[in-house]
This record gives C-alpha cells, structure tokens and sequence, in this order.
C-alpha cells in the first residue's frame, strides 16, 4: 500500500507541476502555446483555461489526499 501511495504521490507531484507552467500568468503562458494566444473573452477565460483550471484542482485534491493517506498509512 506504501508503495501505491507513493507512485500515486510521485505522478501527481509531476502533473502538478506541469499544470501550473501550463497556466496562463500575468503576462502569457505556456497554454499559449497551444491555444496560439487566440482566446475569447465571454467569461474571462477560455473554455481551455477553464477545464486547465478544474483538472488542476482535481489532481491538487489527489496529491492532497495521496499526502494525507501516505502520512496516516506511515503512522501506523
């Protein structure tokens, strides 16, 4: 199970980081790369951005968990 955890723990830790330089900051991002930079602006962010954002938070509620689990496990 540790070991389960601490894959789950390394993958996640990886897609993090990916996702967060994919993210559009201050000025432009990575994810414009993708897009071309042509975005529009109905909501304040594109439909990319959007689903860039609730596959972040997911994968941050993973991580969160896999960290919790892998602590509470190695408690034991």
């Amino acid at each position: 199970m540790i070991v389960a955890l601490s894959i789950l723990l390394v993958i996640t830790s990886l897609l993090m980081i990916l996702l967060v330089l994919l993210h559009k900051g201050k000025g432009s991002g990575l994810s414009d790369l993708f897009g071309g930079g042509v975005s529009s602006n109905y909501g304040g962010s594109s439909v990319v951005e959007k689903n860039l954002d609730r596959i972040t938070v997911v994968t941050g509620t993973l991580w969160f968990g896999s960290v919790i689990a892998l602590s509470l496990w190695l408690k034991k």
